[in-house]
């Protein structure tokens, strides 16, 4: 099948690459457009939280809020009074807004800064407003309310803020981070390429297969957008992740075809054979990075199934430009590359470090085992959080403005617990009078009454608005409800819902991905214990990443250097994100050496010679390529919004730990111990494996004097 694939490109090279070409500028010219189409999500519609906010929401006759903070000057000065109130005059009567709230208006103390020298404005969108209208209404109110501070006195200054401008500022900042990373990592890639190759030439068609990757990428993006709910992070998410794995397949097809040429090759038969061989990792590795994805549809949030699909989507792209578009630039390009001028010899350093790890399996095991489980033991104090504001860079208008209102206004010190009921506010008002003496209870006020017969509590925990204290009083409210329907929601109980969501359905998840790549690497193996030892390998290694989130971005190490300001607790979604894709990355790493070992014991090799032979053939691709993702990683890593700098700095740690203590120690290793029985299975297993599995490859070549090779059992 590869090496038909391989003939066909290398043949119709102009015709895969203009279909290539087609898709690139598709790409970047539509589906630039998804960035117009994200939207928020969060816990899973069916947790109580989701379902109390859209009764509520449906309820009330208000959507999207704008705030605005009028600071600097006294809020008595009557000429400051003059230039809000004509302001908010003429914003009352404009199209689209339901409601506009001031201190002069309602002496609401919420609205008074305790200082007296600042205010809050409050515009409530009205509900109805469809996406353009809606749009048009907040452009007209944010206009309004920035030329109110050209009216205020010296000293006077607006600034705006609330929920609205905050998704709006990080949906903006999104697009800025993929772009910056971008600009920084992909020079450095490829000047990191040329030092590799030895060439501009084989350098640049990984290159061109990433960028090619990234079109493909934001145009598949673009039509989910039209299926499903996509939240800003998943256009980074995806889009880093595509990048990665088309760089590490154009970076092994690549390689593979040098290594075949340097071998005597022709560029027909070259490009046919590492297609074939190279083509058949690639796909094994993309089923792999693609079934741990789909762990995500487990969940039931559609923030998670968002990030399966699209990333789904982004691996068979890089999967389709990995077996296609690098076949059809190596056969228009081929004959410009840099070709060996002896084949890879099989003495070199990482046959050298092999052998020494080969002399000490016990103690190279047993001390990078250790290291690793060190290295997580931080993670065991992780605490979550689901940002807000406060993901935003402390010079961002929108966070400037929820600090404000926090530190200096009454009653802002933490977001109220909300319960709703279809019941009369009276009724609800009585039931909240009975709260007042709950432990983890600062203030209860009086029920609001929406329409449809709805209303509302406000209940306001102690300490922070996500805090343990918060997080308590939910669980107190469930537990003391009165005796009609209630749902409790708010901040507090969207954090505790996708908590829950997360520790109960990670299970499955795990099971899933581990029983899906225990399959795929047994049909590319034919053994039931490599596969095991690579699942505990690899989880055991995502550790050192997990370790280092909590020691980074919770405990604030290293916060100056990487320009953030710590938060105190981690992205709640961003530990299942880790692992989905760094799991999903070190198989990557892990077929790429299992396939080339494979194929030598094949080829009748010792299984301790196959190893060593294994990794000096694919050590210095494996780290190739691990060092060019830990650069893509590391640029996206610069980006301004925390939860993305999160992602890449903690992919970045694992492939940079993967490459090195996993897959150049750890691996060796462990298979040295096993000797033979690496490739052992059951009777019945190995008689489906030889059925069914996808071993297709050009055979390698067979050591001097090798007969023909038992079958594994007969050596185990």
């Amino acid at each position: 099948m590869f090496s038909s694939l391989g003939r066909f490109c290398y043949r119709r090279r102009r015709l895969v690459a203009l279909a290539w070409l087609v898709l690139l500028v598709a790409g970047f010219l539509g589906g630039g457009r998804v960035f117009d189409r994200l939207v928020g999500s969060g816990a899973a519609a069916s947790s109580e939280s989701i379902r109390g906010f859209d009764v509520l929401a449906e309820a009330s006759p208000y959507g999207g809020r704008i705030l605005a903070l009028v600071d600097g000057a006294p809020v008595d000065d009557p000429a400051v009074q003059a230039a809000v109130t004509d302001a908010t005059s003429e914003l009352a009567d404009r199209e689209g807004v339901g409601r506009v709230l001031t201190w002069y208006a309602t002496q609401a103390p919420a609205l008074r800064a305790t200082d007296g020298r600042a205010s809050l404005i409050a515009v409530d969108l009205a509900a109805d407003l469809d996406g353009e209208l809606a749009d048009a209404a907040q452009t007209a109110v944010e206009e309004r309310l920035r030329a109110l501070g050209d009216t205020l006195p010296a000293g006077g200054s607006v600034r705006l803020g609330g929920e609205q401008l905050v998704f709006q500022e990080a949906t903006e900042q999104v697009e800025r981070d993929l772009r910056r990373g971008e600009s920084v990592a992909l020079p450095i890639v490829l000047v990191v390429m040329v030092v590799i190759f030895g060439g501009v030439v084989a350098a640049g068609i990984p290159f061109l297969a990433a960028i090619a990757s990234v079109a493909g990428a934001l145009l598949s993006l673009l039509g989910f957008s039209y299926l499903l709910d996509l939240d800003p992070s998943v256009v980074s998410v995806a889009t880093v992740m595509g990048l990665g794995l088309s760089i590490d397949y154009a970076l092994l097809m690549v390689s593979r075809y040098r290594e075949e040429r340097g071998a005597g090759l022709s560029p027909e038969s070259a490009v046919e054979r590492a297609t074939a061989t190279a083509g058949r990792t690639i796909f094994f590795s993309a089923l792999t990075v693609a079934t741990s994805l789909c762990g995500l549809f487990l969940y039931e949030s559609a923030f998670f199934h968002a990030i399966g699909v699209a990333g789904v989507s982004v691996v068979l792209v890089a999967l389709l430009a990995g077996v296609t578009l690098t076949p059809a630039l190596i056969a228009l390009f081929g004959r410009r590359i840099k070709v060996p001028t002896e084949p890879v010899p099989d003495d070199g350093f990482f046959a050298r470090l092999a052998r020494g790890v080969q002399r000490r399996p016990v103690l190279v095991t047993a001390g990078v085992a250790a290291l690793l489980l060190a290295t997580a033991a931080p993670f065991l104090g992780a605490r979550y959080q689901n940002g807000g504001a406060d993901l935003l860079p402390e010079g961002f208008e929108g966070r400037q403005v929820a600090e404000a209102v926090e530190q200096r206004f009454p009653g802002s010190g933490a977001e109220p617990v909300m319960v709703v009921a279809r019941v009369a506010a009276e009724r609800l008002t009585a039931y909240g009078a009975t709260l007042a003496d709950l432990p983890d209870v600062a203030t209860v006020g009086a029920a609001t009454q929406l329409g449809g017969g709805v209303s509302a509590l406000d209940v306001v925990p102690l300490g922070r608005s996500q805090g343990e204290q918060a997080r308590s009083l939910v669980a107190e409210l469930r537990e003391l409800r009165p005796d009609y329907p209630t749902y409790v929601t708010g901040e507090a109980a969207f954090l505790v819902d996708f908590r829950h969501e997360v520790v109960t359905r990670t299970p499955y998840a795990l099971g899933f991905i581990a029983l899906a790549t225990f399959v795929l690497l047994f049909l590319m193996t034919g053994s039931v214990l490599v596969p095991i030892k690579a699942l505990v390998m690899n989880t055991l290694s995502l550790g050192a990443s997990f370790g280092a989130l909590v020691l980074i971005f919770q405990e604030g190490f290293l916060a100056g250097l990487l320009g953030f300001t710590a938060t105190g607790a981690l992205e709640t979604w961003i530990p299942v994100i880790v692992f989905v894709f760094a799991f999903g990355l070190s198989m990557d790493y892990e077929v790429f050496l299992l396939s080339r070992v494979k194929e030598l014991y094949d080829a009748g090799y010792p299984n301790d010679r196959a190893v060593e032979l294994g990794l000096q053939r694919s050590g210095r691709i494996i780290t190739s390529a691990a060092l060019l993702v830990f650069i893509v990683f590391t640029g996206f890593a610069t980006g301004e919004l925390i939860d993305i700098k999160q992602l890449g700095i903690a992919l970045a740690i694992a492939v940079f730990v993967d490459a090195t203590l996993v897959r150049c120690l750890l691996v060796p290793a462990t298979m040295t111990l096993l000797g033979d029985r690496n490739w052992w299975a059951p009777g019945p297993l190995r008689r489906l494996h030889n059925r069914f599995g996808l071993r297709e490859h050009a055979p390698a070549p067979r050591p001097a004097g090798a007969s023909t090779p038992a079958p594994v059992e007969d050596r185990v």
